[in-house]
């Protein structure tokens, strides 16, 4: 089997579906991620810019928004699941804006109906691999010791990271993460994957001074051009979806994190729209 029947032709299972999951409810320290999906939506809107990436694709003919998720049910990570379910089976890749970083494992429980175990690129100040914070594991703290444990996913690569404590530590000897920390950073290291990647983006692996509007600011990450270049270059043979989450409006300044998620959005999605 070639890497066409394999993984589909560009425009098989290639609708590009971008959906809001405006929830927070496992968030930590503070609250606002849930407000963020409309906000990005008007930095991506805003005539300020345009709707082009750097590769030359506009990401208005790749992009079909399928509009916020509305979470008032009693399991909203369930409901998150069954909706991204029903978007992958109408034939969309799912490229989410959160959100808190809980969102995460719905997303992956739901992507193993078409894409069993995919690997998957983190970037986040923090590795979220607690096994329970302040007795909640299914806190934005832990969603990649509950997708490792799960076996939802074949290979766990993290990026940006600089948070990580004894425990943390442990739990990605535990889970076997490939961790690229910040105190060992030398560029945008080569990514490449041999199969099906999902990517999960939280705001707060940028630099503070990139992006203040999070819940946990962590001096010495990334630029934002640093990020890009990791979407950019990033090599799988298909990228199934990805996630854009714990962006805070209550703590943003004249939207300049809103202006770098829509950015980081349009790149993800010419990505996800890319073959190599």
């Amino acid at each position: 089997m070639n890497e066409k029947e394999k993984y589909g032709s560009r425009n098989s299972s290639g609708r590009i579906g971008l959906v809001g999951l405006p929830l927070d409810i496992h968030s930590s320290y503070a609250f606002g991620p849930a407000k963020a999906p409309a906000i990005i939506r008007k930095a991506l809107n805003c005539s300020s810019t345009n709707t082009w990436c750097e590769s030359n694709v506009d990401s208005a003919d790749i992009l079909e928004d399928r509009g916020d998720l509305h979470l008032e049910a009693e399991d909203p990570l369930e409901a998150i699941r069954l909706a991204i379910d029903k978007m992958i089976r109408a034939g969309f890749r799912p490229l989410s804006l959160g959100g808190d970083h809980s969102v995460t494992l719905p997303i992956l429980r739901a992507l193993q109906t078409r894409w069993t175990r995919p690997a998957i690129l983190h970037l986040d100040a923090h590795s979220d691999l607690y096994d329970t914070l302040n007795g909640n594991r299914y806190s934005h703290a832990c969603p990649f010791a509950r997708i490792m444990e799960e076996k939802l996913a074949s290979r766990l690569v993290q990026a940006g990271i600089r948070t990580l404590n004894r425990h943390q530590r442990e739990q990605a000897l535990r889970f076997e993460a490939e961790i690229h920390e910040m105190k060992d950073w030398n560029g945008v290291p080569a990514l490449r994957f041999d199969g099906p990647l999902y990517i999960s983006l939280d705001m707060d692996v940028l630099d503070p001074a990139f992006a203040p509007g999070v819940s946990h600011p962590e001096p010495g990450g990334l630029s934002t051009r640093e990020v890009i270049r990791i979407i950019q270059s990033v090599e799988a043979p298909v990228i199934v979806g990805a996630d854009l989450v714990e962006y805070n409006p209550e703590f943003d300044f004249q939207e300049i994190t809103a202006r770098a998620a829509a950015k980081l959005v349009k790149e993800l999605a010419a990505r996800m729209a890319a073959r190599y």
